[in-house]
């Protein structure tokens, strides 16, 4: 595994809450003007739950972003075109504000189980919004371009659904998606608490609810392992990965590890791996 992940995800997770900037052009790259002539690596995810960008430097490092809640996507499906297209056009703006460069082009990702029609969907809204969508990714593919493992499963976990890569040697040998994922967790305490979909989103979020939380949510943290285990089956997995920020929720990693049977790691920092690696894929 990447033996930087720790400080990479720590450094982008302080700029994506706007706590340091990032911002360190190369001397040697700017221009007598000011202009800065190095290659930036933008990468757009739009998630069930968030919609994130994210900037790298020409070492792949992050040095600006920003992210969203919006309910524009469901199941990596683009259900709000105009409203995505909107709220990419907004993060875009912020972005460059923040840094005082244009963002000309960006790569996006997509759950793996997704129709090429709607792959070319995620890909317009990037279009519309001003980007030149420069690449097209699988998300748990995109995930280990940050993660670098070379045998294993990664597993993201998002809003809406449960992606699967299982790598062999470095190489991706299987992809697979199902729905279930952060949303659902919502759903249930919802309906559980009898609060609004919005009231359990950020009651989920806080670290002083999430153990009483835990019983109504873990069916469904079982749901999603059984979804691992059905499609790790019939590969030689000794170690998953989970990413995704829905996996940052305290003790997914046992009930998959227990229910799968497999040793099962999640990062200090998931949230922003899958948008991480999605942005390495713009060339």
């Amino acid at each position: 595994m990447n033996p930087k992940l720790d400080s990479l995800l720590s450094l982008t997770d302080e700029i994506m809450l706007g706590r340091v900037n990032g911002w360190r052009p190369d001397p040697e790259l700017l221009s007598p003007s000011g202009a800065y002539r190095g290659a930036l690596h933008v990468g757009v995810d739009l998630g069930t739950a968030y919609t994130v960008l994210i900037v790298l430097d020409e070492s792949k490092q992050p040095i600006g972003g920003a992210y969203r809640f919006a309910e524009v996507v469901r199941d990596g499906l683009v259900v709000d075109f105009v409203g995505a297209v909107d709220l990419v056009r907004q993060l875009k703006a912020e972005v460059e504000a923040r840094l005082g460069v244009p963002l000309e082009s960006a790569a996006t990702g997509y759950p793996p189980g997704v129709a090429q029609i709607e792959v070319r969907a995620t890909a317009n809204v990037l279009r519309a919004a001003g980007l030149d969508c420069t690449g097209l990714i699988d998300e748990p593919t995109a995930a280990n371009n940050v993660l670098q493992i070379r045998d294993g499963a990664v597993v993201d976990v998002g809003g809406g659904t449960t992606g699967v890569a299982v790598f062999r040697d470095g190489q991706v040998v299987y992809t697979a998606d199902e729905a279930t994922g952060g949303t659902h967790f919502s759903l249930v305490i919802a309906g559980a608490l009898d609060i609004s979909f919005e009231e359990a989103e950020e009651i989920k979020k806080d670290p002083r609810q999430q153990t009483r939380l835990f019983p109504m949510v873990r069916p469904v943290m079982e749901k999603v392992a059984t979804i691992v285990r059905r499609h790790v089956a019939n590969h030689n997995v000794e170690t998953i990965y989970l990413v995704g920020g829905t996996t940052a929720y305290p003790g997914i990693d046992k009930v998959v590890e227990e229910i799968v049977g497999v040793k099962t790691i999640v990062p200090a920092r998931p949230l922003f791996v899958t948008p991480l690696g999605i942005a390495m894929h713009n060339e």
